[in-house]
């Protein structure tokens, strides 16, 4: 079972992920960037601002191998969101980013011989249906490109989540991940220049991405995904679309309706019943 410490780490890492969707929201859906400027700008600024701690700290940094794989992911994550939400509306988004999400970590679980028992297995079905409850009323037939765009975001990050499992020094390693990921997305920005356009709401909605929710959000993650299992991990995150919902009702003053009431129910009682059912089992060789 999960110790408290993990599902604390859990917890804030999923509200730091809906924070960093709406952020992401705000900017584009109000033209205050366009896509590969708002990449680049979150990435760049997320690697000074970890930089930064990384340097301010007394504790030295842990020693784990380079790895080139997550720095690659983390780009393209960042760059096919962004690109995605221009054509897609934020249900059909949510939906898609996290159903590639599942079925990447699942099957690397899978793969590795992980095996729920049927309290999990229940919770994980409870959650996805909750989900699917959810962003049922707004989901309309996805333009094919942006569908695809999601969906490799969703596998990237997918990969991401399970390369960090291995780290020691999570800081030290998400310091690294946007330090090599950032000059990706600044030539994504030549590339795009001819649409490049950005005003200071943009901008400062791009960095706070960037610097909180996304590094500091990326940094928690790691610390908790050495002690969660890929299914657990996979399953924790269908939180983060019913986290987003609930903070654009707040923030944009919607009415919160019964049907979110009740997936809120049915999402949060199904990753309740993952976290804290027995241990996945492996299969023996």
């Amino acid at each position: 079972m999960p110790t408290f410490k993990t599902i604390a780490l859990t917890a804030a890492a999923m509200l730091a992920f809906a924070a960093n969707s709406l952020l992401c929201r705000a900017a584009l859906q109000h033209r205050g960037v366009d896509p590969a400027s708002f990449g680049s700008i979150r990435l760049v600024s997320g690697a000074i601002a970890l930089a930064l701690i990384v340097r301010m700290r007394s504790q030295p940094v842990l020693p784990d191998p380079v790895d080139r794989i997550a720095p690659l992911m983390l780009f393209a994550y960042v760059a096919c969101f962004s690109f995605a939400y221009l054509s897609l509306s934020a249900g059909t988004g949510a939906l898609i980013l996290f159903g590639a999400v599942q079925l990447t970590m699942f099957g690397a679980g899978l793969r590795a011989g992980e095996r729920f028992d049927k309290v999990a297995l229940t919770g994980l079905a409870l959650a996805v249906v909750g989900l699917v409850y959810l962003v049922s009323p707004g989901v309309t037939a996805p333009q094919p490109l942006g569908a695809a765009l999601m969906a490799a975001a969703g596998v990237a990050w997918g990969v991401y989540s399970l390369r960090g499992r291995r780290v020691t020094d999570p800081l030290a390693a998400t310091a690294r991940n946007f330090a090599w990921a950032a000059p990706m997305a600044l030539l994504l920005n030549i590339v795009f220049m001819a649409d490049a356009h950005a005003n200071a709401s943009g901008i400062a909605l791009a960095i706070a991405s960037g610097a909180i929710t996304s590094g500091a959000g990326y940094v928690i993650w790691y610390a908790a995904l050495s002690h969660l299992s890929a299914m657990r991990a996979a399953t924790v995150q269908l939180s983060v679309p019913l986290i987003a919902a609930l903070g654009g009702a707040l923030m944009l003053t919607e009415i919160i309706t019964p049907r979110l009431m009740g997936s809120s129910a049915a999402i949060l009682g199904g990753i309740a019943l993952v976290l804290f059912a027995r241990s996945p089992t492996r299969r023996s060789a």
